[in-house]
């Protein structure tokens, strides 16, 4: 699994952040001030990559979160089939099938951009 750590303070909007083990990207980040009695703390509101689910983590802002390290790579349609479109990788040459998004509309020869983690592919 392609991951690191980081502390809960290091992490911002619009950065990644493993939550229930699913990469999730940050949509909203707030800390709260320390009080009597212990740290500060941070909230984060973050949304799947993949499954576009919402997910939430409360935590002291010196806990540690797993990161993962999500690749965006370039790749080119080489043919579209009702709701899949069948994508060539421009730096392996490797092709796969992939799930066109609802807003996007592909033809062969387009070029796009996608993310990869762990086998999960995405079009951007």
């Amino acid at each position: 699994m392609a991951k690191e750590q980081k502390q809960v303070r290091e992490l911002q909007e619009g950065s990644y952040v493993n939550m229930d083990d699913k990469p999730c990207k940050i949509y909203a980040y707030s800390t709260a001030k320390p009080g009597k009695h212990g740290s500060a703390k941070a909230r984060v509101e973050a949304r799947g990559v993949f499954d576009g689910k919402k997910r939430s983590l409360s935590q002291p802002v010196d806990a540690k979160v797993w990161v993962p390290i999500i690749e965006r790579k370039q790749g080119q349609v080489v043919s579209v089939t009702g709701d899949d479109a069948q994508i060539m990788d421009l730096e392996t040459y490797q092709t796969f099938t992939m799930r066109i998004p609802d807003d996007e509309d592909l033809n062969p020869e387009d070029e796009i951009e996608y993310l990869e983690f762990e086998g999960q592919r995405k079009i951007v």
